[in-house]
């Protein structure tokens, strides 16, 4: 029994001692949580330095738009076609998408070698080879008859400017084809299937691997909305707002970006986490300097890894009795499918004895635990590496969202991932350490990434199916500069309808006289104050004016609402309610017994017949109070202060917001004679000869004419572009029949102004 405590002690011993021996010895690769939060820091700085348009230049982390706008929402229906090419063998499949409701999936595929020749040759040639495979896919199972949608995965970088084209930035993984860096692959295939002849496809979407992983579990998982691959090579792809992505037009919605996190520290960024045995598989890669992350967690480069560093070690005396077999100095002969084989839980010792025999070397069991503890540091300084940059990417997404956890699910694939027994436990577990406040679920891509080239094409299908719908609602909104130039004419004749005395009752434009002869000259000084109605708030400020050299405008305001009851009920309650909101303001100045000038701004049409005197033509914006359309309501407003009996203004001039309007930016500009709103109306007023007012008496210099155009086509002029959509706004309205061009005039500006820019010449004509 003792005996056998012993041989126990001894044994746990041994093993003791030959782990130490291994960490000292690789101490720089065993990270700390603190090293894995500065790198996920790091990590996160790139990104967003790859995101700004400034900085992705000179960016290690790309960042690439892939133009996938949407994951699949489970409506992706149809037959495609998907081409996978990225590492030795390429797939070509055959996916069909269920019905709606169904959410089922079926593929057929066949895998295709390619030449080593070819990997280093023509890219011409290399295409046409993946042409003549797809073609004898197609023939193989009879698919040719009708025109498939294609979806290729390409697992290199690529520059997108839209979804079926891809620039190539750089080769990797042992690709060297000639002629085609910098040109658009999606193209290089195209001409390769015209040049093959008799393939009937459309190359619909272009995609990486990893966001074809990242759509092949979002099919399953509408929470997954980041993909990872850990193979060969290593890299993400997540759903970025697309206000963050300077690269990429538009401010509205999501848009996949792929990282290209392989090339994370090309900048200088991890140069005090690269070790000398980094530097080594570095200086031998057919890309040195380049892909410095993907060099430390990859499969293409791990087994070399641990290769090297027995080597080292042996050197040294600390393994195999300082004994070097010729297999061992040579490169490639020990691979990451070996430390798969040797991290095995039940059977890695003796599959490390099994392989190092095969390698013509004689372990002692000791040597076996110091290579198994080897391989373990190296997969899991990979697993830790893939775990910080992920969380920077779990980070930002839960910041963009501004929330305090999320719950979110990644895609993951790739051979490291998915045949090393332990590498997906130790990603889990430092990824949830990392970010606490993220909920992950991560999923397995079982039909890899090829299954997502047909999802992206699906769901591209899905979109553009939608765009065109929207298009055709939309359409009836369209207006030709024809149109507009229609407009314009027919405008013209209303302003001058509503400037003649014999049809300016029948005009729908009314081009009000407003009594304000002139704009600011920048002499005007002291302190007024000032009355704003135009909408649910009510303004009342006081304006201190000070001319001069230091010519100044300084205001104070308060704001005020105007309850529904109030402005639907009798004229009477809403300006004793205005009054009311006077009184509080004088209140809050000090100033309840200083009476100062007082000017209007009231954003209703009126008839003016003096600057003080204004008649109410009608309520517009839900405004409905009794007792007050017809009446004067500067009279009004008097009527009301003096029922409060609280305090005294002198009411000099009211006027309508646009010349309000006006007027403001005229005090800056003295060269401002049109005053233009869009806003919750739509008006425009500008200084109109007095020799053209036939409504005022005098021939002589200008009067700012306030246009009133939100009544524009209440004579059916416009008839022949409003739309069914305008017509339900004015049903639905509190007047109907009567300013159409607030729903109309303004939205047609707001949505042609940036495709018609004749529409300026417009506003110049008037």
């Amino acid at each position: 029994m003792f005996a056998v405590h012993l041989l126990s002690f001894y044994f746990s011993k041994l093993q003791e001692d030959q782990i130490k021996k291994v960490d000292r010895f690789l101490y720089a690769m065993r990270l700390s949580d603190d090293q894995l939060v500065d790198i996920s820091a790091r990590f996160r700085a790139g990104m967003e330095k790859g995101l700004s348009s400034e900085s992705n230049a000179t960016a290690a982390v790309k960042m690439l738009p892939t133009h996938v706008l949407s994951t699949p929402d489970g409506s992706e229906k149809g037959e495609f076609l998907a081409l996978d090419l990225g590492g030795s063998k390429f797939k070509v499949l055959q996916v069909k998408v269920s019905e709606h409701g169904k959410r089922r999936v079926e593929m057929e595929s066949e895998t295709y070698p390619i030449p080593e020749e070819l990997l280093n040759g023509r890219g011409t040639e290399m295409f046409d080879h993946v042409a003549e495979s797809l073609k004898d896919f197609l023939q193989k199972k009879h698919i040719n008859q009708k025109r498939k949608a294609l979806g290729f995965t390409f697992s290199f970088p690529c520059g997108q400017s839209k979804i079926d084209e891809g620039v190539l930035l750089s080769w990797s993984k042992n690709y060297k084809a000639r002629g085609v860096l910098g040109t658009n692959v999606v193209q290089s295939l195209r001409q390769a299937i015209d040049r093959v002849g008799g393939i009937n496809v459309d190359v619909l979407a272009l995609v990486n691997d990893t966001v074809g992983t990242m759509m092949t579990c979002g099919y399953d998982d509408q929470r997954c909305e980041v993909g990872v691959i850990i193979g060969t090579g290593t890299n993400a792809c997540y759903m970025e707002e697309l206000r963050h992505i300077d690269l990429v037009e538009g401010d509205e919605g999501r848009m996949c970006i792929n990282t290209e996190w392989g090339a994370f520290g090309d900048d200088g960024t991890l140069d005090d986490f690269i070790t000398h045995f980094d530097r080594e598989i570095d200086a031998a890669s057919t890309n040195p300097g380049k892909q410095l992350f993907e060099k430390m967690v990859s499969g293409m480069y791990m087994g070399e890894l641990v290769r090297l560093i027995l080597l080292k070690m042996a050197k040294k005396g600390l393994l195999f009795d300082g004994r070097v077999s010729d297999a061992l100095r040579t490169k490639g002969k020990f691979q990451t499918k070996h430390i798969t084989l040797i991290e095995q839980y039940k059977d890695g010792l003796k599959n490390t004895r099994e392989i190092l025999t095969e390698l013509g070397l004689s372990p002692s069991a000791d040597d076996c635990l110091a290579v198994q503890h080897v391989s373990t540091i190296v997969s899991f300084r990979s697993a830790n590496l893939c775990a910080a940059a992920l969380a920077a990417i779990l980070t930002r997404i839960r910041e963009n969202r501004k929330l305090k956890s999320l719950r979110i699910t990644v895609g993951v694939d790739g051979t490291v991932y998915r045949t090393h027994p332990q590498y997906p436990k130790r990603l889990h577990k430092v990824v949830r350490q990392l970010v606490p406040e993220c909920h992950v679920r991560f999923v397995l891509s079982e039909s890899g990434s090829s299954k997502g080239a047909a999802m992206v094409t699906a769901v591209a299908q899905r979109l553009a199916a939608q765009r065109r719908e929207i298009n055709d609602t939309l359409a009836l909104l369209s207006l030709s500069p024809e149109n507009l130039q229609q407009v314009r004419d027919k405008m013209r004749v209303e302003l001058e309808r509503g400037l003649r005395r014999d049809s300016h009752r029948t005009a729908s434009v009314k081009m009000l006289p407003s009594f304000v002869y002139r704009i600011p000259d920048g002499t005007e000084r002291g302190k007024y104050l000032a009355l704003d109605l135009g909408g649910t708030n009510f303004r009342v400020l006081v304006v201190k004016i000070r001319s001069g050299i230091r010519k100044s405008v300084r205001m104070y305001n308060k704001i005020y609402a105007i309850p529904l009851e109030i402005m639907q009920g009798t004229g009477e309650e809403l300006f004793d309610h205005i009054v009311q909101c006077i009184s509080d303001f004088l209140d809050y100045m000090g100033m309840k017994n200083t009476r100062l000038p007082l000017g209007f701004t009231f954003s209703f049409p009126c008839r003016q017949t003096g600057i003080d005197k204004g008649s109410l033509v009608s309520w517009t914006k839900g405004f409905k109070a009794t007792d007050c359309e017809g009446n004067d309501v500067v009279e009004m407003l008097r009527e009301a202060i003096k029922r409060r009996n609280e305090f005294d203004l002198d009411i000099v001039a009211v006027v309508n917001d646009t010349v309000g309007t006006m007027m403001t930016c005229a005090y800056e500009d003295p060269k401002c004679e049109i005053g233009l709103i869009a806003g919750t109306g739509s008006n425009v007023c500008y200084m109109e000869e007095m020799r053209n007012i036939e409504m005022v008496e005098g021939d002589e210099g200008q009067m700012c004419v306030n246009t009133e155009w939100g009544g524009f086509g209440e004579n059916d002029c416009i008839e022949d572009i409003r739309t069914r959509f305008d017509r339900e706004v004015d049903e639905g309205s509190l007047n109907n029949g009567k300013q159409r061009t607030h729903p109309d005039l303004t939205d047609h500006f707001l949505y042609h102004y940036r495709t018609h820019p004749d529409l300026t010449d417009y506003f110049l004509y008037l």
